[in-house]
């Protein structure tokens, strides 16, 4: 298991870093999304399903720079990652927990400062 869930995180920080030139949600993302995604974060607060994510993490493609892994930790399907985004105004630190399940990514809470990353040029 550790290593599908190796697999589904390295595609998705690899869209992450890929820039708006590379996104392309539906071929990459999508199949590592539960159609049922739970997903928690400070501005979108508590939405359910892929293509709410899909529309939420496109803006933060379209503005982030570079992301710079710090920490990554994996236990059963679950995993954590610590890294650092800039963004057109600065750095903002991200924390992500995920619970991956089938090679899916079933649910994602992220963490953040929401005023940081606004302040900073987030969307």
């Amino acid at each position: 298991m550790t290593d599908t869930i190796s697999e589904v995180l390295e595609t998705y920080y690899s869209v992450l870093r890929g820039g708006v030139a590379a996104f392309d949600g539906e071929s990459r993302l999508r199949p590592i999304l539960d159609e049922e995604l739970s997903f928690e974060g400070p501005i979108a607060g508590r939405v359910s399903g892929a293509e709410r994510f899909l529309r939420g993490v496109s803006g933060f493609i379209q503005t982030v720079r570079e992301v710079r892994m710090i920490e990554q930790l994996q236990a059963g399907d679950r995993a954590a990652a610590l890294y650092d985004a800039d963004m057109p105004g600065g750095t903002v630190r991200f924390a992500e927990f995920f619970e991956i399940n089938g090679g899916r990514i079933r649910s994602l809470r992220l963490l953040y400062d929401a005023a940081e990353y606004r302040a900073r040029g987030g969307r």
